[in-house]
């Protein structure tokens, strides 16, 4: 039996596509040519929850962009990324003294709380109409301007030099190839975003989310 169209659903979105590209999709599968919209873009490089309104669903993803986001990062330490991420063209940092897990328990500290960041170059941050990375790619000069976010929490998962996980706990507007990138200059080390995978956003959890095979199944008739 069909379902109804109007809801809010999560995506587990894998590396490669898009969050457009995603949206494209379930457009195709569900025949729609407007009402789809997500409530936070994710990279390309990252995966995990991406929450996708539909219909009348797409009304309440203002409030959902607004909730608490739960990430599993690996950050590369020893080098920058131009991207901050995998991405990039990497750009390897002379290392005085290998931290120790003590050193980026004391670092990661600095990060918690309200703190003043500064997005990525390559973000979807518009600038006077156009997107900070699409200003980037064609070689113009960017100065973006650190804005107030919250990170709530920042607990070490596993460090094994040059990788570092983290799982990070936060408020809108956090980027976490941003955090990568601090924290590498508070270590002397350089860092960039290896892995990334997005696990929660307010109650919408990685367990949960819809597999991309099975959007059809899962929002017309499950």
């Amino acid at each position: 039996m069909l379902k109804s169209l109007d809801k809010i659903i999560a995506i587990n979105k894998p590396k490669g596509p898009t969050s457009n590209d995603i949206l494209t999709q379930i457009k195709k599968v569900l025949a729609l040519k407007r009402g789809v919209g997500h409530a936070g873009t994710l990279d390309p490089l990252a995966s995990g929850v991406l929450v996708v309104g539909i219909g009348k669903g797409t009304k309440r993803l203002q409030d959902i962009v607004k909730k608490e986001k739960e990430y599993l990062a690996t950050i590369r330490l020893g080098m920058n990324s131009t991207t901050d991420d995998a991405e990039g063209e990497k750009n390897k940092i002379p290392i005085e003294k290998i931290p120790l897990y003590k050193d980026i328990s004391q670092a990661i500290k600095l990060f918690i709380g309200n703190i003043k960041q500064i997005p990525p170059l390559y973000s979807a941050i518009k600038i006077k109409g156009k997107k900070a990375y699409q200003i980037a790619r064609a070689g113009g000069k960017i100065n973006l301007k650190s804005r107030p976010v919250e990170i709530k929490s920042i607990e070490i998962m596993k460090y094994q030099w040059p990788h570092l996980t983290i799982k990070v706990v936060t408020g809108p507007g956090v980027y976490i190839r941003s955090l990568a990138r601090d924290l590498g200059k508070e270590l002397k080390t350089g860092g960039y975003i290896a892995e990334l995978a997005r696990i929660r956003v307010g109650d919408y959890h990685i367990k949960d989310a819809i597999e991309i095979k099975d959007i059809q199944e899962k929002i017309l008739y499950e």
